[in-house]
Formats: C-alpha cells, structure tokens, sequence
C-alpha cells in the first residue's frame, strides 16, 4: 500500500527529511554527475530529488502514483507532475535518458509491471536509479520516516528484481547510515556519519541506491489490452510526445481538482 502523499511532503519538509533529502540528491549526482540534454522521469515521491536536474536536464517529470496521490511541483514556472497509473504510464517507448525510483516498489502490488513499464520508457543508453529501505537498516524498522513503511530489500533481492526487469546491473550505493532520530540533524555531523558508515558498515545503511542500465537486446514486453495505458493527468507543458487529458492534481486518486 502507497503512503499518502501528504505524509511524504511532511517527512521531506522536516529537518529529518531535508537531511535525508540532501544525502540522496548527493547520492544521485554521484552516479549522474552530468545530465545535460537527458529526459529524466522520477517515479513515486521523487520531487525532494529531483530539483537539482532541473535547470540542466532537457526535461524533468515526476510521476506520482494514483493512490499515493499527487502534490504540484515545483512551486514556481508550471507543473512538472502527473497523476497515473503505475504499471500503465503515459508516455512513448524509449523517452526518458535517466529515471529515479523512490517510495515505490516497496509499496507496490505488481513490482514486476512496474519496473517493466519503465524498462519501456527508458532510451536503449537510459539509467535507472532505484532508492528502497535497506532490509538490515535501521531506517526500515523506525516506523516514523517513510522508508519504515513497505516491504525492504536486501542487495541480492534488489539486483534480482533488477535482472528480472531486464535491466543490467551497474552495482548498488548505501546511504543513510545516521539514525533516523531527533528533530534536527546538524548536516556536517550527518555527512560525517555517511562518509565512515560507507567505509565500515556499508550494510547497514538507511536505503540501498542501485544503478543499472536498460538490455536493449531484451524481447519487447508484451502491450496492455487495447486503452490500459491512460494517463490521470499530463499537464500540457509537458509536450512529451503523447498527450492525455490536461490537468493539475492534488491529492490521492478520486479527490483531484484541476
């Protein structure tokens, strides 16, 4: 089951959350350091990472899930988020160059649909970057972050799912090894925890950060059944190649406005 969205945007807007927040942009720009001219599509609760790419990147999409609900973002010069489903997006094949998935495949029924449908949107030369709670952290036994809801992974179940999905492995990043307590998290003394949990205790991080790279030598998936694939609500901004319904939505599936 999704956490809601508003639950999200208040754990990100913490002091907990920015700091968490701030590691894995640091985390991503590691494995991406250069995305200038790519289509970057961010999937779950993306958005408290994704505002790095956007004044280099071609293009930036979040696409949130229908019962996780979705929140407009960025707060200024136009929507960048939609509402949809998550095994059945909106989008052409082979679009986006980099896609970031988080607060998802942990909460999903059909992980498999999913990561297969973003197989389908990335370009043959795309990365993936897929952020679940790490099985031997203690970030998945809090329940008082987001990363303690949903089912947590180990390494191997992750690259599992990965190779499964037809993706190729390109190896997988700890990160978050503060512990998820106290109101505020001095981000000096956080960095520094990171850095030694990286070098001593790599698993027993927060989250796991696993990178890989689309097989393009894979067999096609097989289509949905004739009018599946319908988007909840692409904004007209976004010109992605295929259009759907215009809209801004705010809240879980049922109770947008727009």
């Amino acid at each position: 089951m999704y956490l809601d969205v508003a639950d999200l945007h208040t754990f990100y807007a913490s002091p907990l959350g920015q700091v968490a927040g701030m590691l894995l942009r640091r985390r991503l720009r590691e494995l991406w350091p250069d995305v200038r001219g790519c289509r970057i599509l961010g999937m779950g609760f993306t958005t408290p990472l994704l505002g790095p790419f956007t004044d280099e990147a071609e293009r930036v999409v979040a696409a949130m899930p229908g019962p996780q609900g979705v929140m407009e973002w960025p707060g200024h010069g136009g929507n960048r988020v939609i509402l949809t489903e998550d095994t059945s997006l909106p989008f052409p094949d082979c679009l986006f160059d980099r896609v970031i998935v988080c607060h998802a495949i942990e909460h999903t029924d059909q992980t498999r649909a999913l990561m297969r449908e973003l197989w389908r949107v990335m370009a043959d030369n795309g990365r993936i970057a897929v952020i679940t709670p790490n099985r031997q952290g203690i970030w998945a036994r809090m329940d008082r972050t987001p990363f303690g809801a949903g089912r947590p992974c180990s390494a191997g179940q992750l690259s599992r799912l990965l190779d499964d999905a037809l993706f190729t492995s390109l190896g997988t990043s700890p990160a978050l090894f503060f512990p998820p307590v106290g109101s505020r998290i001095p981000t000096a003394w956080a960095q520094g925890v990171e850095n030694i949990g990286e070098h001593w205790f790599p698993q027993f991080s927060g989250v796991l950060v696993a990178e890989a790279s689309k097989k393009i030598y894979a067999t096609p998936r097989q289509e949905h059944a004739a009018g599946q694939r319908v988007g909840l609500g692409v904004p007209d901004r976004l010109n992605l190649g295929q259009r759907s319904k215009s809209g801004v939505f705010f809240g879980r599936a049922g109770r947008e406005t727009g």
